[in-house]
Order: C-alpha cells, then sequence, then structure tokens
C-alpha cells in the first residue's frame, strides 16, 4: 500500500493572486502530487496551501513551493497580522496512511537540509523533527519573528539546523516539521477588541498567563525560584492561541491551533471560548476553519452537537456534518463545502463508485451487458438497505414523541445500524473490485512459463479474495440482524414492517453472498483454506435463517 504524507506549507503572501499561483503551479509540477486546499487570508498576508503524495514526490514539491516562494517573496517588505520569519513560514510534514512518524522525521530533515544548502534559507527543524527540546515549540523558532532573525541568527543556541546562520534578507527562514493532524482553527466574537480577544486566548491555551504584580497587563512578571515566569495555566490542553482584529471580517478572532484533536477537538475548544467569551460580555458568533479537516473531527462534532438536543446519532455522514458546520458556525465568513475541505473526500479521487449512482443509474448499470455489479455487489446493497431499515426505526423511535427519556437508548442503537450500513456500502464497490482484479488476472500474458507462472499466481490470489469479500459481507450483513430484532421488539410499533423488510433484506444479503462464497471458491487451489471459509460461510446462512423466521414472527403477532 501506498505511503502519504500531507504537507502543509504557509507562506508569507496571502494578497497577490499572481503570486500564490505561480507558488502552487510549482508544487503541482511535480509528478503525483494532489494539491487539496489553497486557503489565503489577506489581513494575515498568508497562505495556506495543503498537498499529498508519497514521501519523495512530497518533498520535491515542497522544495519547488519554497524555491518558487523565495524567488516571489520579499520579506523585508513583509506584513501581516500573523506570527512570521519567512516566505516559506513553516513546512510541516504530517503522516497520513502506511508511514511512521520516525519515517516521516527522516524525510523532513532531507528537505530542511536541501532548502539550506541549494536555496540559500536558515532553517529551523520543529516538532518531532526537532533537534532540541526547546525546538520542538514552533513558537520559539519563530520567537522575534522575521524582526529580529538577523539577531537571532547570531545567538549560538539558535544557530540553524541547515542553511546560513547569515539573514537571507529576502526570504529570511523556515521551519520544517513533522507533526501529527494540526486544525488551525479560529473563533469569532461580536468584538474589535484585541485585547479582550487575547484575554480570553489567555484562559483557554495551554501556556495560559504569566503572573504579574500589580496590573495583569503592565505589573512585573512574578518569577520562580529559577527565575522562570510564574504561569495560570489555560484550560485547554494541546491548544495555542492568540487574539487578533480580522480587518478583512471587521472583528476580533481567538485564532488557536490545536495540535492533538484527540485532546482537544474543534467543538471541545469552540464552547470553552464561547464559555469565556459569555463571562467577559461578548459573544462567539461563529467559527473559522483554515485549511483541511479530517471527517472524523466533523463527524465527533456533529454528534456532540446532536447529542446536546438530545438526538439520535444514527443518521447519514451528510446530515451530521451539516448540523456540525451550523453548530460551529463554519458558514459565517464564507461558504463551507465539505467536498473541498475535508481530507478524505479530497483524497479519494475515484470518480466511477457504484455507490455514487442514482438508484435508477445502478439497476441499470446491474441491467446492463457487463458482468459487474453482480449478485456480489447486488448483496452488499440489499444488506446496506436492512440495515437502513434497522436504524430507521431506532431514528424514529429516539424521536418519537413521549418517548423522550429513551432517546440515547435508540440513538445507540441506530448508531450500531449505520456503521453496519456503511461498512456495507463499501463492500459494494469492494465486490466489483474484487472480480475486476479476477478478469485482469486471466488477461495477464502467459507466453511463456514464467508468464504462466506470475499469470497463475495472479489468478489464485484474486480468487482468494473475491472469496474474502462476500464472506465480509456475509458476517456484516448478519451483524444488522441484532439490531432489527431489537426494533422489531421495542421499537416504533408504526415502524414494525420496516423491521420484518429490513430482516428480509438481510436474510437476502448473506444468501446471495453465500453463493458468490461457494462459486468462487471453486477456481481456488487452496483447499484448506475454502473449505474452512465453507463451512463457517454455512454456519451464518443458518443463523441468518433462523434469526428471519423469529423476527417476521414476532412482527407478525405485533401488526
Amino acid at each position: 500500500m501506498k505511503q502519504l504524507i500531507e504537507c502543509v506549507p504557509n507562506f508569507s503572501e496571502g494578497r497577490d493572486e499572481k503570486i500564490i499561483k505561480q507558488i502552487t503551479d510549482a508544487i503541482e509540477s511535480v509528478d503525483g502530487i494532489k494539491l487539496l486546499n489553497v486557503d489565503p487570508g489577506k489581513a494575515t498576508n498568508r497562505t495556506v496551501v495543503t498537498f499529498v503524495g508519497e514521501p519523495e514526490q512530497v518533498i520535491e514539491a515542497a522544495f519547488q513551493g519554497a524555491k518558487m516562494a523565495a524567488q516571489l517573496i520579499d520579506m523585508s517588505k513583509h506584513k501581516g497580522e500573523h506570527p512570521r520569519f519567512g516566505a516559506t513560514d513553516v513546512c510541516p510534514l504530517v503522516p497520513i496512511a502506511n508511514i511512521s512518524m520516525d519515517e516521516t522525521v527522516v524525510y523532513a530533515r532531507r528537505l530542511a537540509k536541501r532548502m539550506g544548502e541549494e536555496l540559500g534559507i536558515s532553517v529551523y527543524c520543529y516538532e518531532f523533527a526537532a533537534s532540541t527540546e526547546e525546538r520542538r515549540s514552533l513558537a520559539n523558532c519563530r520567537a522575534g519573528e522575521y524582526e529580529g532573525l538577523k539577531e537571532k541568527l547570531q545567538q549560538p543556541e539558535w544557530k540553524p539546523d541547515f542553511g546560513p546562520d547569515t539573514l537571507n534578507e529576502r526570504a529570511g527562514a523556515t521551519a520544517v516539521g513533522a507533526r501529527n493532524f494540526l486544525i488551525a482553527y479560529n473563533v469569532n466574537l461580536n468584538s474589535t477588541s484585541v485585547r479582550r480577544a487575547n484575554a480570553i486566548a489567555f484562559d483557554v491555551r495551554e501556556a495560559g498567563r504569566v503572573v504579574r504584580e500589580g496590573d495583569p497587563l503592565t505589573g512585573k512578571i512574578v518569577t520562580d525560584e529559577n527565575g522562570e515566569p510564574v504561569r495560570i495555566p489555560g484550560t485547554l490542553k494541546k491548544v495555542r492561541a492568540i487574539g487578533w482584529f480580522i480587518k478583512e471580517y471587521g472583528i476580533a478572532q481567538i485564532s488557536m491551533n490545536l495540535t492533538d484533536i484527540t485532546v482537544t477537538s474543534m467543538h471541545q475548544a469552540f464552547d470553552e471560548v464561547s464559555e469565556r467569551a459569555r463571562e467577559r460580555g461578548m459573544r462567539v458568533t461563529g467559527s473559522e476553519l483554515i485549511g483541511l479537516v479530517p471527517l472524523q473531527a466533523m463527524l465527533d462534532a456533529g454528534k456532540y452537537f446532536l447529542r446536546k438536543q438530545q438526538r439520535s446519532v444514527g443518521i447519514p455522514d451528510e446530515e451530521i456534518i451539516k448540523i456540525a458546520i451550523k453548530s460551529l458556525g463554519l458558514d459565517e465568513l464564507a461558504p463551507f463545502d465539505p467536498k473541498k475541505r475535508i481530507i478524505e473526500y479530497l483524497i479519494d479521487d475515484r470518480n466511477d463508485k457504484l455507490v455514487d449512482l442514482t438508484v435508477s443509474g445502478f439497476s441499470n448499470e446491474t441491467l446492463s451487458e457487463s458482468a459487474a455489479p453482480g449478485g456480489g455487489s447486488v448483496s452488499a446493497y440489499v444488506g446496506a438497505l436492512g440495515a437502513a431499515l434497522g436504524a430507521m426505526v431506532a431514528n424514529l423511535s429516539a424521536h418519537k414523541r413521549g418517548w423522550d427519556e429513551r432517546w440515547d437508548e435508540f440513538s445507540d442503537w441506530a448508531e450500531k445500524g449505520k456503521a453496519i450500513h456503511d461498512k456495507l456500502l463499501k463492500l459494494v464497490d469492494d465486490d466489483t473490485a474484487a472480480f475486476n482484479a479476477i478478469m485482469d488476472a486471466f488477461g495477464l500474458p502467459k507466453n511463456n512459463d514464467q508468464e504462466k507462472k506470475l499469470r497463475s499466481a495472479a489468478i489464485q490470489a484474486a480468487t482468494k479474495h473475491a472469496i474474502e469479500v462476500p464472506f465480509e459481507v456475509m458476517k456484516t450483513a448478519y451483524q444488522a440482524m441484532e439490531v432489527i430484532q431489537a426494533m422489531a421488539s421495542i421499537g416504533n410499533p408504526n415502524s414494525l414492517s420496516d423491521a420484518g423488510v429490513g430482516a428480509l433484506c438481510v436474510r437476502t444479503a448473506v444468501y446471495g453472498a453465500y453463493l458468490n462464497v461457494r462459486i468462487n471458491a471453486g477456481g481456488l487451489s487452496d483447499k484448506e483454506f475454502s473449505g474452512k471459509i465453507l463451512a463457517e460461510a454455512a454456519e451464518i446462512l443458518e443463523k441468518v435463517k433462523a434469526k428471519e423466521t423469529e423476527i417476521l414472527s414476532m412482527v407478525e403477532s405485533r401488526i
């Protein structure tokens, strides 16, 4: 499987579209790179670019982008609201798939070395790529910004990791790092006061605020026995924050970096800032996401707000995401398009997925002369419909008047049904892909003994996979029977027939997938493997038949 790295360079230009385009063109000139997002900010005079690819491609694209930025951006003339010290201000690498952080660090340091040597830029390595503990912090590396860089470079403790220790007046310096996925997230206030926005930022950021004698803003800083400033920690872990005024929007914002969303999520940060703003006589009006966001972060936010409303979370992802957008006010300052802002949606470049067809489109594709989609994909789809019906009854039950105190019970059932539904939908395309792989294997050349050997091995591998996929359909679809039986027993009585139809669909899905397991097993030479799978498949089939009879009997007796 491909190793994938995301790169999120921040360039110190957010106003000149021609310059930004030349930089992104340089990045895209590298084969295999997928440009995911370009997010310029006029007030910050900064553009966040996000692209993804295999490691070698990514560091080449990052180098080309930095090279172009060094040619086009003059830091001696740069002004902007955001802290910065270089034309390519920061350039983090983020492991996305099939690559460790340690491996990513090696690539980050290779990139930093090349930028220092070939572009003459002073480079500091930060986060996981840092050479010292103090340099792990981006804020420490960038302290003093461009204006203080000349003096900083002369300090022995701040000698750059790579590149010259004299100021490159045009390009400045760059911080290259390897880090976990970071969300740049701004919360909007009904205020124009930077001072008050900063007060909230100090309330919530992990570093908190320093203790001062007398006046909290101008008083003498209190230090401990080691001479270090005494701090009052903020309320949110793994959060960096400052307050600023954005002239473009005419509002103050709390600008945050959420460096570990498993510790502090977007919705937690939003609610905490909202509460601190309320305590200080202000109100949060919305928020702004800079760059991209993982799908799970949006789903977690949507489910969080749904639960606060005592509503079921077992609904389609699209609806959950819509709730997240509205609850966080992500569309207050500009439209928020999930297809352009959620990283998984951008990475998935398959345009021919069966599950994206209309109902009639899928039916017509099945009707056509093509052998795929066939019975395996149809079985997975029918199973998905069965799971969907079970989850639907749970959602209707959670929303039923008079059953308000049971909403979370039914929400749990709906969420379980939705997870099964989503997995079966994925298996629709997986089954067709498995069939196509067999056809591709049979199409391999067989002109000599070596080619015949390779072709035979490919056919056997593809056949084995074509058994595993429908077997997975069987196991997954059978799990939906638990949800359907519960809904037939305790769910909304007005939806009993829906539970019954769900059971019929799941039984059909399991039986249909079983037939596919059997027919593909006949072509596998590994009889030990096929025998084991066939025995387990037959057992699942008998279980689903019995469960169908039990559920339909229950439905018939209650109607």
